[in-house]
């Protein structure tokens, strides 16, 4: 599937291409999807500057790679995508007003940052990225991570016993400490199910519902064949 964009954003998308390359989940099909979703949040949205949420929809991800390869973990793909943004709208003549909104944009809106989306564009794209992991797009996201992490299938741990035994704080949405004791349906239950608690947007928490009960629906199934219930 291709982006149906042309002029300075199909030059973007290409420089995003070429950072991306065996970007796992966060590939250029993540992209197109944030950016159909954010399309369609901000038509039910006031005074949203298109530019603004295009430019920054394309960009959003544009250190991930970086941030997955540091081991360290002090990468933040938001805040150094940020930076990269700047200097390659810089070198496209971009506005420095369209620049300083567009990294905003960038800066928050990942679903771990500290800091809030404040912009319309802002709270648009972080909508749309948080609606990227839901649905069925989720649960297929959710297993290519699981098999790149080497993760079973299913966990029958309760979910208060394996926050508090492997995610930091022992808060839901709290970091993994082992990956190994994660697994898809845990993914689900301490983070994919809060999600539309966190959204800011009318349309993009109706959409989330419908994405949510669907994947409650998945592992509700998937339990009950696993145990041979079904």
């Amino acid at each position: 599937m291709k982006f149906a964009i042309d002029g300075k954003y199909l030059k973007l998308l290409e420089i995003v291409e070429k950072e991306l390359s065996g970007g796992g989940a966060h590939t250029l099909d993540h992209i197109q999807r944030v950016w159909q979703t954010a399309i369609q949040i901000a038509a039910e949205e006031k005074d949203v500057d298109l530019d603004v949420l295009k430019t920054a929809v394309l960009l959003h991800d544009i250190a991930r790679i970086k941030e997955d390869l540091d081991k360290s973990g002090k990468t933040d793909h938001a805040l150094l995508g940020a930076e990269m943004a700047a200097g390659i709208l810089k070198e496209m003549h971009y506005p420095e007003e369209t620049i300083r909104k567009v990294q905003h944009c960038i800066q928050t809106h990942r679903f771990k940052g500290v800091r809030e989306p404040v912009s319309i564009e802002a709270k648009i794209l972080s909508d749309a990225d948080k609606v990227d992991a839901l649905g069925a797009i989720g649960v297929a996201r959710a297993y290519m991570l699981a098999n790149e992490y080497h993760e079973q299938l299913y966990s029958f741990v309760p979910v208060g016993e394996y926050a508090a035994d492997n995610l930091v704080g022992g808060k839901h949405g709290g970091r993994i400490k082992e990956l190994l004791k994660h697994t898809p349906n845990l993914e689900f239950e301490t983070k994919m199910r809060h999600i539309p608690e966190k959204l800011y947007t009318a349309k993009a928490k109706e959409i989330a519902g419908e994405r949510v009960k669907f994947m409650a629906e998945f592992f509700d199934r998937l339990r009950s064949e696993i145990i041979g219930e079904a």
